[in-house]
């Protein structure tokens, strides 16, 4: 029983990876959109989907963080729901916050970094009762 646990797990924190991991490219990927400008609304709009779509620092990332949503929705099929949430939002928070400060962005100091041991000890609590429950 501690094997199908396992593999539910690791697979959650893979899809907490593919989110985290990429939302700092994503945003990277998205400067210069706001230099786009036309006339209308509907203009705008197909000029900005244009601008993204054929932008690969935007769509290679966004490729990742959608094979990290469809693995998501795969492995809720069988996963603890009150396991699979917390685990997956959390981490790619955390995740995202150490991919930013890897490229350079700030990510708050301190407060940040207290903040992150807070949510890996309640994501650790929500492992814990998992397993605990499950034996």
């Amino acid at each position: 029983m501690a094997a199908p646990l396992l593999h539910q797990m690791s697979m959650l924190v893979l899809v907490a990876v593919l989110w985290g991991g990429t939302n700092p490219f994503l945003k990277t990927g998205t400067e210069g959109l706001e230099k786009v400008k036309r006339e209308t609304r509907l203009l705008q709009l197909f000029a900005e989907m244009r601008f993204l779509f054929l932008n690969y620092k935007y769509m290679v990332p966004l490729a990742f963080n959608q094979c990290g949503s469809i693995l998501y929705y795969v492995t809720l099929a069988s996963a603890d729901l009150s396991l699979a949430v917390p685990l997956c939002n959390s981490l790619a928070m955390i995740i995202t916050l150490i991919t930013g400060k890897v490229l350079g962005e700030d990510i708050g100091g301190k407060r940040a970094m207290v903040g992150m041991l807070l949510t890996v000890l309640g994501v650790a609590l929500c492992i814990a009762g998992s397993v605990n429950e499950k034996q």
